[in-house]
């Protein structure tokens, strides 16, 4: 008994000190009148706020997704507060992908941003996966004032094996700075094919390309750094 009580004592001081350094998220709900609903989790950093970001997901996903939780997690430690939410979609429907709901997603992430806004004086991002991303640099094409500045993670940039179809007509009113972070390996678009689309656009951008990283951009051998490798370029592309 006592080889199992010392062993237990063992695990509960490492799991509490893993938790001292891991943002704890708080379910998130703001249902205003007349306004679209924004669902999800809120990340607050223990010390001081110096940003707010506001994170959502892919068409196939929602904000639980282990690439959100984990990139959320990290940029909290280093001052962001983090609102990680489900598209006004996925909110409709817990599974499937949007049907014909651009705009009402991209309302939803304007709404994200100003509920946000109204918790912190200070810069503003927005960030999205695959789908998410898309959403939001369409939003800023249209409200270039909107916030600060964007992470664009895994853009789909076309549909696998048709480049003909670009999803860029946008992109030549987007004057936001966007990091565009894509992995080597996804079918939605190639880094090569990545550089050229991002010269339509007359705001900076910058590419980092995750190597060996598909769609999803975590893999087994990336796991455990990959959150804090967007997180460096962010903080260096975002001073």
């Amino acid at each position: 008994m006592g080889k199992i009580f010392a062993s237990s004592v063992v695990l509960e001081t490492k799991d509490v000190l893993m938790r001292s350094y891991r943002s704890m998220p708080e379910p998130f709900l703001d249902q205003s009148p007349n306004q679209p609903a924004v669902r999800g989790f809120l990340h607050q950093p223990k010390e001081r706020i110096d940003a707010g970001l506001v994170l959502t997901h892919s068409a196939g996903g929602n904000c639980n997704s282990p690439l959100l939780v984990a990139l959320a997690d990290a940029l909290c430690t280093t001052g962001l507060m983090v609102l990680r939410c489900d598209l006004p979609f996925r909110q409709a429907r817990p599974h499937g992908p949007p049907m014909a709901s651009a705009e009402r997603d991209q309302a939803g992430l304007q709404r994200a941003v100003q509920v946000l806004r109204e918790q912190i004086n200070s810069r503003i991002f927005l960030a999205g996966h695959s789908y998410g991303g898309r959403m939001a640099t369409t939003l800023c094409a249209h409200q270039p004032s909107l916030l600060d500045g964007l992470l664009l993670l895994s853009y789909p940039l076309h549909p696998p094996r048709k480049p003909e179809q670009l999803r860029t007509a946008h992109f030549p009113k987007l004057y936001t700075r966007a990091l565009f972070v894509h992995g080597t390996r996804d079918p939605f678009g190639s880094i090569q094919e990545m550089k050229s689309a991002l010269g339509l656009i007359p705001g900076q951008t910058e590419l980092l390309p995750i190597e060996g990283a598909g769609h999803e951009l975590l893999t087994k051998f990336n796991r455990e750094r990959l959150a804090n490798s967007i997180l460096a370029k962010f903080r260096e592309f975002f001073p």
